[in-house]
């Protein structure tokens, strides 16, 4: 590449060699548009070592991908790709309408696809979810989704921190396979780019208090911004049209929306920015194509690891997952398997006696929630769970019993028992009931004229199942206890957590002696971002004055305002 030609010009005698992640060969090097591209091996002669995405996955570096293809431009029978204008399919394919209605794909199916109900560590704070990229195929596209997405995200009532970048390009034709070196010059740009780049980072701007725009050096501090925000899953959906898509990785990145056209190089890079490995829940990259790849994602992997490289690279199908399969000469049982031995040897409402028979339980329904977990992300899995809301909770509730009863005082996302049990705790909350379900069964209770007691009882077995839902019991079982035959559970429950909320918090402020308005811009925007900061100066500055020569101790003093707002965020974070 171009570093490669001014480090052999800049020296006389020199011995190089390098590392690609994603090397060039002769097979795609004429593709990216610059005539000076050189093969990998013709700028650093013959390969020492190759190491494939199938031997990164086959060892555990890196996570398989999954892949959706969702048709959104319906041709004619028997018209080939090759008999239409590729100028008339652009067009169509950045159509107003197509757009709007791919925009609705993805907020319909971000929770699903980001996981946005999940709840795990990051850097010591709780997060909730993964964040997103969208890939699109030229800068006034770029314009048009995030147009439409803050359109119809202010039409839900719904917030989501988007945000885009993009760059001039000499080559003005959008790159399929190799794409340009990051550029941040913004001066090529035409007037109307540039405006809607500088509104655009105005909006990132008023979102986290930043004073970014398309000079020169803020321009590239707005990159760095972006990327460290990425990292810290405070951004939710990043629209680019290169940028981003080489050379970034972010752990908290789990889903790549593509609507552009993509193949080998550019395809394995673009697509393996999602498949960084973090936890227990992340499980595989998740890739959302707009457009048909089928050909060109076979064709990249076959090039960059072998022509059997896809049965490793990229996940089953849902069927296989869903139904089971053979594999190697062994049957891998299915979903629906699984489910029916767990009713089999586990009935519900029967003790599971002994501790051998415990330990089967745990390792059947562990192996459940990985397989749900892949599950989730298929739409055909909505509506075939077998196992009802009130049912999965059940053996939920007998996991969880399990867990406290033989895990004291551990922490960690897999917790081994006797070095040959593992409970997949992350995974419990990637499954927990919602407080939506909860209401459901308040307003039934409501419904009985307050009478039922066996609905206060299903309430009170669903949130004991909840890891998530046991922070907020208190305020659950307070307005319980309010309901009565004028009670409006939706707006009252509402109206209920905001004065509960309200109150809480203006004790804490009061009792802790904080500051009343960097307080709670803190909380804010820790609802906000699904997080609450807890490292670097954000507790200092809402803390009062602490003498250094008075009998307090100032940490000891901080480490209790965490534990008060961190019990205040979980108590209240799903609900506002």
């Amino acid at each position: 590449g171009d570093m490669h030609t001014k480090i052999v010009k800049a020296f006389r005698n020199y011995h190089l060699f390098g590392f690609t992640g994603t090397p060039i060969f002769a097979a795609n090097a004429s593709s990216g548009g610059n005539p000076t591209l050189k093969t990998t091996p013709q700028a650093f002669g013959e390969k020492l070592h190759t190491y494939t995405i199938v031997d990164a996955i086959n060892d555990g570096n890196v996570l398989p991908f999954r892949i959706d293809f969702i048709n959104t431009v319906k041709q004619k029978d028997n018209m080939q790709d090759k008999d239409v204008s590729a100028i008339d399919t652009e067009k169509a394919l950045s159509d107003p309408k197509r757009i709007r209605e791919v925009v609705t794909y993805i907020l319909d199916h971000f929770d699903q696809k980001t996981k946005r109900s999940s709840f795990y560590s990051l850097q010591g704070q709780r997060v909730a979810g993964f964040n997103s990229i969208l890939a699109v195929s030229s800068i006034p596209v770029a314009k048009k989704y995030y147009l439409e997405l803050k359109r119809q995200l202010t039409e839900r009532g719904r917030k989501l921190n988007v945000a885009t970048i993009f760059s001039y390009s000499a080559n003005e034709a959008d790159p399929e396979d190799v794409f340009p070196d990051e550029d941040f010059d913004t001066s090529g740009l035409d007037q109307t780019s540039r405006d809607f780049l500088e509104s655009a980072i105005a909006d990132y701007n008023a979102d986290f208090n930043t004073n970014f725009d398309t000079s020169s050096d803020k321009f590239q501090n707005y990159y760095k911004d972006l990327s460290l925000r990425m990292k810290r899953r405070e951004i939710d959906l990043l629209v680019v049209v290169n940028m981003f898509l080489t050379g970034f990785d972010a752990t908290t990145l789990n889903t790549l929306w593509v609507d552009k056209n993509l193949r080998q190089h550019g395809l394995i890079q673009s697509f393996s920015r999602t498949n960084r490995i973090l936890n227990s829940v992340k499980t595989f990259g998740n890739i959302v194509c707009f457009r048909n790849l089928q050909k060109e994602t076979d064709d990249a992997i076959a090039l960059f690891g072998d022509k059997d490289a896809g049965s490793i690279v990229l996940l089953k199908n849902y069927e296989s997952y869903y139904n089971g399969f053979d594999e190697d000469g062994k049957h891998q049982p299915g979903y629906t398997e699984l489910i029916e031995t767990l009713q089999e040897n586990y009935p519900l409402g029967q003790a599971i006696m002994g501790e051998q028979n415990q330990k089967d339980f745990i390792r059947l329904f562990g192996t459940v929630l990985r397989l749900k977990n892949i599950l989730t992300a298929f739409d055909d899995f909505e509506g075939n769970e077998l196992l009802t809301v009130r049912e999965f909770q059940d053996y939920q509730s007998i996991y969880i019993d399990l867990y406290q009863d033989l895990t004291k005082n551990r922490k960690g996302d897999k917790e081994k028992i006797n070095d040959d049990i593992i409970f997949e705790i992350e995974l419990i909350r990637q499954v927990e009931i919602n407080i939506d379900y909860i209401l459901m069964l308040v307003a039934k209770f409501h419904e009985s004229n307050c009478t039922d007691k066996s609905i206060l009882v299903s309430i009170d077995k669903a949130v004991n199942s909840s890891m998530q839902l046991r922070s907020k019991k208190e305020l659950i079982e307070h307005f319980i206890q309010t309901v009565n035959a004028t009670t409006k559970v939706d707006q009252d429950w509402k109206k209920f957590v905001e004065e509960q909320k309200e109150s809480d918090l203006a004790n804490i402020i009061s009792e802790e002696k904080l500051k009343q308005k960097e307080t709670r811009r803190l909380i804010n925007n820790s609802f906000r971002d699904g997080l609450l900061k807890t490292t670097g100066t954000d507790i200092d500055k809402i803390m009062p004055p602490v003498s250094r020569f008075g009998g307090g101790n100032r940490e000891v003093k901080k480490q209790n305002i965490i534990d008060r707002l961190m019990g205040f965020f979980e108590k209240y974070f799903g609900l506002v």
